[in-house]
């Protein structure tokens, strides 16, 4: 298989060697090319062919997003990592790149404290995404999946947990602006992101959605019509305490490399809300949510997951439904629906599940 071959675009000649060195010592990728800022890097696209492209967001001339706009009107199909800052500004920015059509991110490494860690966290964060969109990474076919019973004492809905990574943030705006203001279960989210981000993305979709968006707060009470994603570097977890529902965070080690982890929220959900709950598996890399899955149909809970042709990345999804754990594939833009017609309806026929 050839290599995938990747153009770097970062005003630092630092970084850009940094990055280089490190890509080139992967045997399934190339550096193919630099760029200082991006009116060469617009220039080099043409030259190189790049099948990724690694992009600042802060540059001289012409900086990242504008980049980002530009490559999105002259090559829609070609994937574009952002390359950002772990700070408000670096976070801001890349919210807004993903919204404007830019395939992923990495964050920059800062006070890791040596070179090498510094290296190793490129290799964990920026390749692997990389040859994901690369082509590298193939998600298989739906196989013969192990289909798990369906009960027929469904009960009613009592809370929804979304699990999402890879092209979370434009998921999550398009589900959750379809639900109604007066929604009458609570929604708990966890989408892979650092810290910082998770704050700056419930503040977005705050402002895009009929409900409330709020990064969650340990000891906070389950509310109706609310949602909670979890904070960057945490997991989320729900406990019951008498008549009421409360959301703590902690960190305990990292579940499928991830902190905040889809399974860490799932399996504490199908504990306290049993077949009350629904899990919805969004776009991601990765199986984080997989085990949660299964906690969650072996109490009696529905699983919905994200179809392969609306996802960015059908990873977390399709181990969901090659494991047999889904109730219904669903297209990203019926996905609310589908969630509100079983919050709706507490016993559904057989056959639509």
């Amino acid at each position: 298989m050839p290599k995938i071959r990747v153009l770097v675009v970062d005003d630092a000649v630092v970084v850009r060697s940094r990055i280089s060195k490190i890509l080139s010592s992967d045997p399934e990728l190339e550096v193919v090319g630099v760029a200082a800022n991006g009116r060469i890097a617009l220039a080099k696209i043409s030259q190189v062919n790049p099948d990724v492209v690694i992009l600042d967001i802060e540059m001289p001339e012409m900086d990242g997003l504008q980049t980002l706009s530009a490559i999105r009107q002259m090559y829609p199909h070609l994937p574009v990592i952002m390359y950002s800052t772990s700070t408000r500004s670096g976070a801001i920015a890349t919210l807004e790149a993903l919204s404007l059509g830019a395939s992923d991110y990495a964050t920059k490494p800062s006070n890791l404290g040596s070179i090498e860690a510094t290296n190793q966290h490129i290799r964990e964060d920026l390749i692997p995404k990389i040859k994901v969109f690369g082509g590298f990474f193939t998600t298989n076919a739906i196989t013969h999946p192990v289909v798990f019973p369906v009960r027929s004492d469904i009960e009613q809905v009592e809370v929804v947990a979304i699990g999402v990574s890879t092209g979370g943030p434009n998921a999550l705006a398009v589900v959750l602006r379809e639900f109604p203001a007066d929604l009458s279960v609570p929604i708990l989210i966890v989408q892979h992101m650092p810290p910082m981000f998770t704050k700056l993305l419930a503040e977005q979709l705050s402002s895009k959605c009929q409900i409330p968006v709020n990064e969650a707060v340990s000891g906070q009470i389950l509310e109706p019509g609310h949602a909670w994603i979890a904070p960057g570097d945490f997991h989320l977890i729900v406990q019951r305490d008498k008549t009421v529902v409360r959301l703590a965070t902690h960190q305990a080690l990292r579940e499928n490399s991830c902190r905040p982890s889809v399974d860490v929220l799932l399996r504490s959900v199908a504990q306290v809300y049993g077949a009350g709950a629904i899990a919805v598996i969004l776009t991601g890399m990765g199986q984080d949510g997989l085990h949660g899955c299964k906690c969650i149909r072996e109490a009696g809970g529905q699983v919905l997951a994200q179809d392969k042709a609306t996802s960015v990345v059908w990873g977390m999804p399709s181990f969901v439904v090659n494991a047999g754990l889904a109730n219904q594939i669903v297209p990203l833009n019926q996905m609310a629906d589908e969630i509100m017609h079983r919050i709706r309806f507490n016993q559904l026929p057989l056959s639509d599940l």
